[in-house]
């Protein structure tokens, strides 16, 4: 039985795990259900080793010992969105939905446990294949960190992990050497000038003109204060002040998020906001105050492991293509930049299934038959990294 068709056999049961997490999400941080859920599901197999609670509500499980050891990883947390899809799989929690894939990850994960449970007790297995299941990819400071902190990647060589992704076409393969994912940034700016009465306003500061001027001259720091040859992305998501027409406010606030590859880059344009923002209020007589968090680091993939990704879709006859890097944010980079490793997106959009609205909508959904191309996916780059030779 071919790898393809081998994953194939395994759709139905990713399907009703899938289905059954998509109609029990659990927002970051608060995944106990979903973590019993895992942990259950493992715990029916009397060879594979877990450890519980890996740097807060993780699990890691092992397959075999001894070296290659290749590390899979799965994060198995929903979003705070109301799911608007009428479909028999909806979610039954008001306000959250797994908006994002991450059912689809994990139940693509439990096959891969199935398959290769299968293989280990036959003897198969060279070496030891390692299973992540992980909480809080979407809050940071995520749930990655953590378990790194927490050793999860102890005797570890070489660590993937993979994305559906609905803007991609069902099936396909897209990775790249280097950065592929950007580092997500985020910050709170307020402008605290004097209030007073929308007739005199020379009598006020007025925090919303300042505002105004603050956003106009940072929006200009990727066009003419960053390299063109640097990617980079400022936006301004947020901008509130004021009650009431007639009445100049004595605070204005202002949130975003700075998306970039290079650490030298996003120190350079967190120095740029800072000067900014604390020399804009002054000359107009109000105060700047900056909140800036660093986000994730970007997801830079090993060379070797990316060629690993390309080799893979290939000898599957999966369609391959060069990734352009997404200004996103994925906190598998903190498992890469521990172990050699490497991310790739399979494509899961597909009109005719609904499945091709953007990540984190409400109607957002999974077309299901991408879970084959993610399953063949690991099971063939566990083969080319020599772990398991499949018939």
């Amino acid at each position: 039985m071919t790898i393809n068709n081998l994953a194939e056999s395994f759709l139905p049961k990713m399907i009703e795990h899938r289905r059954y997490m998509h109609m029990h999400p659990e927002v970051s941080f608060h995944e106990a259900e979903t973590y019993k859920y895992i942990l259950k599901y493992l715990t029916q197999y009397d060879n594979l080793k877990i450890r519980e609670n890996v740097g807060g509500k993780g699990l890691l499980a092992t397959f075999g010992e001894g070296h290659p050891h290749i590390a899979i990883r799965a994060d198995f947390d929903a979003l705070p969105i109301q799911d608007d899809k009428d479909v028999p799989y909806k979610s039954t929690v008001d306000g959250v939905m797994h908006a994002c894939g991450h059912d689809g990850h994990t139940s693509t994960l439990f096959a891969l446990v199935d398959i290769l449970s299968e293989q280990q007790k036959s003897g198969r297995l060279e070496g030891a294949v390692s299973f992540i299941f992980q909480f809080a990819e979407e809050v940071q400071p995520g749930g990655a960190v953590s378990m790194v902190e927490d050793n999860v990647l102890e005797g570890v060589d070489k660590v993937y992990g993979q994305h559906y992704w609905s803007q991609y076409p069902t099936h396909t393969i897209k990775a790249k050497p280097g950065p592929i994912i950007a580092s997500p940034d985020y910050f709170v700016i307020t402008i605290k000038g004097q209030g007073g009465h929308a007739a005199h306003p020379h009598n006020a500061v007025d925090p919303v003109l300042i505002a105004a001027e603050v956003i106009t001259n940072l929006q200009s720091v990727v066009s003419r204060q960053v390299s063109p040859m640097d990617n980079a992305v400022v936006t301004f998501g947020k901008v509130s002040a004021g009650s009431a027409f007639n009445v100049i406010p004595d605070t204005a606030e202002i949130v975003g998020t700075v998306r970039t590859f290079k650490p030298e880059i996003k120190d350079r344009i967190y120095e740029i906001f800072q000067n900014e923002v604390a020399l804009t209020a002054k000359k107009r007589g109000a105060e700047g105050d900056l909140y800036y968090n660093y986000g994730y680091p970007a997801v830079i993939n090993h060379d070797a492991e990316a060629e690993v990704i390309e080799q893979a879709a290939e000898d599957l006859g999966l369609p391959f293509e060069t990734a352009k890097p997404l200004m996103i944010g994925e906190d598998f980079s903190y498992y890469i930049l521990e172990k050699p490793g490497a991310f790739f997106f399979t494509g899961s959009g597909n009109s005719d299934k609904n499945s091709n609205y953007v990540h984190h909508h409400s109607m957002f959904d999974l077309d299901e038959d991408a879970m084959v191309s993610g399953l063949s996916m690991f099971m063939k780059i566990l083969e080319l990294e020599q772990v398991i030779k499949w018939n």
